[in-house]
């Protein structure tokens, strides 16, 4: 299979990385910076073809000779290049964490013949997945709970935060509002609501906010109550809602002697810096899972740990760990035939198939990418 992925980003690199290690695709790697694709194509003979990911008709011809495409792109350039690959007719799996519906292009991909598998990482994604799938086997499901974070090893003062993934789509959590379903009706709150204080083992007590990060969930699952918090170190929250509420993520021009700037590009510039995982810097993944519903006249709760941890053989980070793999799993399931659903795809979809959804996580497993599950009878 020809496989081209879009982006070379911390996730991007280790998606082309991991399905080469299969021997039996064709990848390449596209992205706008030389010096990281001169960098994959001395360390790992990637294949590397340099271009500018915002140009959509750039990205049609890019992907003519390909039978699948990954975009691993931040998310302002998600969307558009979805619907560009799309209109070109190839099938895609997306990371990226876009504001728009995709399920405004379900009608082109359908029309096109195209798979289009979006939100495929680890939450909104994996998270998915396993609610897809149990959702698909309980008589009813009546609770979704997720908790989800990316964090530093080395907590370093003042953030005690680097991020794993597009700073851009970090700082878009902070402000896009947060929905989230209770008693059936749609919730929508701040992002950084309804704080609490949770303790995981083995790495501490960290904080849970409100996020946007249902996603597609809230148009695919019928179930009364669902919500995803996102986790940071203790403090995080306060220091972000400083941020926001002062205007420094504003996208409003201010004017600065006698020129119009945007707040956010300024925070962005001094931000991405001090966020940045340098070289050999260790990350941790945190994902807790809780799920509850009814089999066979009997209530049951399914809950699902991962602690996953920094690659040292490999200096891989866990965040591209959980969420590329996530990513490549899926991308072998489309290549094998074995989940080949028209249209756009969240990743319930995947989980909905029972052979789809086992063969995902065994994946998952043979990385060293280890959901721990415990099923109890609840009153």
């Amino acid at each position: 299979m020809k496989i081209i992925v879009l982006g070379a980003g911390l996730v991007g690199n280790v998606i082309a990385r991991d399905l080469m290690e299969d021997q039996e695709h064709e990848i390449t790697i596209a992205d706008i910076n030389q010096e990281v694709l001169d960098h994959l194509a001395h360390n790992y003979d990637l294949k590397g073809i340099y271009a500018d990911l915002s140009n959509p008709e750039m990205i049609k011809d890019l992907v003519k000779d390909y039978d699948l495409v990954i975009g691993a792109l931040p998310g302002f350039l998600g969307f558009h290049t979805l619907k560009t690959v799309i209109e070109a007719g190839k099938n895609i799996i997306d990371i990226s964490f876009f504001g728009e519906d995709p399920f405004a292009l379900d009608e082109l991909a359908k029309e096109k013949g195209v798979t289009a598998v979006v939100d495929c990482g680890v939450a909104p994604g994996l998270s998915s997945v396993v609610l897809g799938y149990l959702d698909s086997i309980l008589d009813e499901t009546h609770n979704f709970l997720c908790y989800v974070g990316g964090l530093p090893v080395d907590r370093e003062w003042p953030y005690e935060y680097k991020a794993p993934f597009s700073p851009s789509d970090v700082i878009e959590e902070y402000v896009r509002l947060a929905r989230y379903v209770e008693d059936g009706e749609i919730v929508v709150k701040p992002a950084l609501s309804e704080p609490e204080l949770i303790d995981f083992h083995g790495v501490g007590t960290l904080e849970a906010f409100n996020t946007d990060g249902l996603r597609t969930l809230i148009r695919t699952m019928n179930i009364p109550n669902m919500k995803e918090k996102t986790l940071r170190y203790p403090g995080h929250i306060d220091i972000m809602r400083i941020f926001r509420e002062s205007g420094f993520f504003s996208e409003e021009p201010i004017e600065i002697n006698g020129k119009k700037i945007k707040p956010i590009e300024i925070t962005s510039k001094l931000l991405f810096d001090e966020w940045k995982l340098n070289e050999g810097d260790e990350d941790l993944t945190v994902l807790k899972i809780v799920i509850e519903g009814i089999k066979d006249g009997k209530k049951y709760r399914y809950t699902y740990d991962m602690t996953d941890r920094y690659d040292r053989e490999k200096g891989i980070t866990s965040m591209a760990r959980t969420t590329g793999y996530t990513c490549t799993a899926a991308a072998r399931l489309i290549g094998k035939g074995v989940f080949d659903r028209k249209g756009i795809c969240p990743p319930e979809y995947l989980g909905q198939k029972e052979e789809v959804y086992s063969a995902l996580i065994e994946d998952l497993w043979k990385r060293n990418v280890i959901l721990k599950e415990k099923i109890e009878e609840i009153n």
